[in-house]
């Protein structure tokens, strides 16, 4: 029988992929994190993940437990959270994903006003990464989800714009560009731009990471990477640059890594998104939540 800090603790290395991350979540230490899940191992005699010094990802064996595992450890993690609401008179919960600390700052300050204005209804804002955004959300583990533009997924109802942001590239700091005051899209020759993990659909990548510039000129591909904090330590090692958004400077700030301002790139565009497949409640919950949401962003524009 697997003790729960076992389960907790290999789910959510699962979701993050990351120790450091992982030992956040769960208010523990990296070492405790490690130790608990080297332990698991032990027990079931083979490993679960596959840990270089770049990433961290599951085994087929890993994969098999996660997939069994995964059920029930929702259906118990919704049995606790419908005592807990109903023991604080809450009749209807919306779990909202983001990527990003803009987007997770605006949905903090959302759901504040969302429960002030509707009682008996709460939103949880949920950190997602850039690769598995998608994925939860159709996995059901999030109701909602912020993504930046361009988004066409089929099966997804896109939502008003919430936000947006200028455009500018993360380059290492001892890169030429990095003391240029600002650099244009037909600089982006002179960087190998790294490019996002698979799992991002293809027009998304194609926008976000192009293969040449407005005039044609080919752009040389970089790593791939599957978080942001991935991206930054390759930036900064000097392994190739990213287009990011204006919140990069603000909530990212890193030594090693520079953020130069592109001047001929059109903003980033931050939309909710989520499921057509929604019963009719959620739904109705969604485009409440959202409303709230625009009001939130208006008053701290």
């Amino acid at each position: 029988m697997l003790e729960r800090l076992e389960w907790e603790a290999f789910l959510t290395l699962a979701q993050e992929l990351h120790f450091g991350r992982t030992a956040e979540r769960l208010h523990l230490t990296t070492g405790r994190i490690s130790q608990t899940i080297k332990r698991l191992e032990r027990r079931i005699g083979t490993p679960l993940f596959e840990r270089t010094s770049r990433r961290v990802r599951l085994t087929p064996a890993g994969q098999q437990l996660h997939d069994d595992l995964l059920p029930a450890y929702r259906q118990i993690e919704a049995g606790l959270v419908k005592a807990i609401n109903a023991a604080q008179g809450v009749q209807s919960v919306l779990r909202v994903g983001f990527v990003g600390a803009a987007a997770g700052q605006l949905m903090v300050q959302a759901a504040e006003l969302f429960a002030q204005r509707h009682p008996g209804a709460r939103a949880v804002p949920r950190e997602l990464q850039i690769v598995d955004g998608f994925p939860r959300l159709r996995r059901g583990d999030v109701d909602l989800l912020i993504v930046s533009l361009p988004h066409q997924e089929p099966g997804m109802i896109n939502g008003p714009v919430l936000f947006s942001e200028s455009r500018m590239l993360a380059v290492s700091d001892g890169h030429p560009l990095a003391r240029r005051d600002s650099v244009s899209m037909e600089d982006l020759v002179q960087v190998r731009l790294l490019q996002v993990a698979q799992t991002v659909p293809d027009y998304w990548r194609k926008a976000r990471t192009p293969l040449r510039t407005p005039a044609g000129h080919p752009i040389e591909t970089g790593p791939d990477f599957e978080t942001f904090q991935e991206a930054l330590a390759l930036i900064g090692a000097g392994h190739g640059a990213f287009v990011v958004g204006a919140q990069a400077a603000l909530y990212y700030a890193r030594s090693g890594v520079a953020c130069v301002p592109l001047s001929d790139a059109p903003p980033l565009e931050w939309i909710p998104t989520w499921l057509a497949s929604n019963t009719m409640d959620t739904t109705a919950h969604i485009h409440t939540f959202n409303r709230t949401a625009q009001e939130a962003a208006a008053l701290g524009a």
